[in-house]
């Protein structure tokens, strides 16, 4: 599902006019974002939780050269934690119907 089709489905749903749902959707985006590059968590209730963690400086290979170490720095990324109902939503899809 792409934002545009959130935007038409929200659009149908509730008759507003897909430019005013855009416009909606970009800034709760937007303001998502800007928080976590705040450092801040975004906890939206039955759906989930954004944090940012920092991950720890290590050492990586580079493939083609194995015995060269390089040196990863420590850096933050998102990390998302599914509520509890999209939780137990997604563990009811089959095996075969994730392929899809």
């Amino acid at each position: 599902m792409t934002k545009r089709d959130l935007v038409v489905l929200i659009s149908e749903e509730t008759g507003m006019v897909q430019q005013q749902v855009l416009d909606v959707v970009q800034k709760t985006l937007d303001h998502v974002c800007d928080a976590l590059a705040d450092g801040r968590n975004v906890e939206l209730r039955n759906f989930g939780v954004f944090e940012v963690k920092v991950r720890k400086a290590r050492i990586g290979r580079n493939p083609n050269q194995p015995e060269t170490d390089v040196p990863i720095p420590r850096r933050a990324v998102v990390k998302f934690k599914p509520g509890k109902e999209m939780r137990e939503a997604v563990l009811k899809l089959s095996p075969q119907s994730s392929k899809a």
